[in-house]
């Protein structure tokens, strides 16, 4: 399955003066370096939202806190692709120190694809076969993963 990943580097007010990871932020890698792979497959979230009204919607997820990962550190943030079903995507996520490859977070997140109705509610509807086959044949980054990536994503 496909797997993405994106190099950031910690801001000012993503973990304390200890490196602790606020878990909003543990979460908030995990979307940006989702919704950045969508981007490059062609199904940006902002135009999916205003062009059919659909979107892909946290379902579930579950995050935890490894390692200290401190303000101007480089972080490397990777998202793995483990299920996708019919309308959702079940990915596995890790955070690791560019420099050290020490472990800072990990999680599961699962998307459920949805439709926006006009009341504002939603529905989850079946992932597009486009949507499906973007995701199933993209490796633009294969060549291009660090040295470790492997290991250090534990596969």
């Amino acid at each position: 399955m496909i797997m993405y990943w994106r190099e950031l580097t910690v801001n000012w007010g993503e973990s304390d003066p200890f490196g602790l990871v606020y878990y909003p932020r543990m979460l908030s890698w995990f979307n940006d370096t989702e919704h950045e792979l969508f981007r490059r497959i062609g199904y940006p979230i902002d135009v999916m939202i205003k062009k059919d009204r659909t979107t892909f919607v946290m379902g579930e997820v579950h995050f935890r806190f490894i390692g200290p990962a401190a303000y101007g550190e480089s972080v490397l943030s990777i998202i793995k692709l483990q299920d996708m079903g019919a309308s959702t995507l079940h990915w596995k996520t890790r955070c690791v120190n560019v420099v050290t490859g020490a472990s800072v977070c990990e999680g599961l997140g699962t998307r459920v694809y949805a439709r926006i109705n006009d009341d504002g509610t939603l529905d989850s509807v079946t992932i597009p076969q486009a949507i499906r086959d973007a995701l199933n044949s993209f490796d633009d980054f294969e060549n291009l993963k660090p040295v470790g990536f492997e290991q250090a994503f534990n596969l």
